[in-house]
């Protein structure tokens, strides 16, 4: 059979495909090209070395199905992966306050100790002085100085609250 020079659109029609379907068939061949005065492009081609047979279309409308279960199907997969992630994201904002208020107790606690072993420092100091200072002779002298000392030590704490 001669050679024919063809444009894509006749091309496609001699084979039973689509145009788009020919022009990619003119490139994968590499079919010398050129183009008419209108500017439409043409293919030289002898049709009887051509052996090209088209898809039938089921076949490619089940693989466009695949694809589209398979998107619907991911999309899900999204969906609940954004619903864990939401779930762990309150789970993690939950323990965040937790540990906030945790840790404003365990200041609290720190300065509270703080303020006790200073306290009991100064206690240390004035009963130590009190004993250098001489014997003391009376328990009742004794005791009105420990029971001083112990408001003192109530009202120090109650001032760090």
């Amino acid at each position: 059979m001669p050679v024919e020079t063809l444009t894509y659109v006749e091309l496609g029609a001699r084979l039973t495909i689509s145009t788009k379907a020919a022009r990619s068939l003119a490139k994968r061949l590499r079919l010398p090209r050129s183009l008419s005065d209108q500017g439409l492009a043409l293919v030289s081609v002898d049709l009887s070395e051509i052996r090209h047979t088209p898809r039938p279309p089921g076949r490619r409308e089940a693989g466009t199905v695949a694809l589209e279960a398979k998107i619907v199907a991911l999309r899900a997969e999204i969906a609940r992966l954004e619903a864990t992630a939401a779930s762990h994201r309150a789970d993690f904002e939950r323990e965040r306050e937790r540990a906030d208020r945790l840790m404003v107790e365990v200041l609290q606690a720190t300065a509270e100790t703080m303020a006790a072993r200073e306290a009991a420092a100064r206690l240390e100091g004035s009963l130590s002085a009190g004993s250098r200072g001489g014997a003391i002779d009376n328990h009742e002298h004794a005791g009105r100085r420990l029971g001083h000392l112990a408001a003192a030590l109530v009202a120090a704490d109650r001032k760090q609250r």
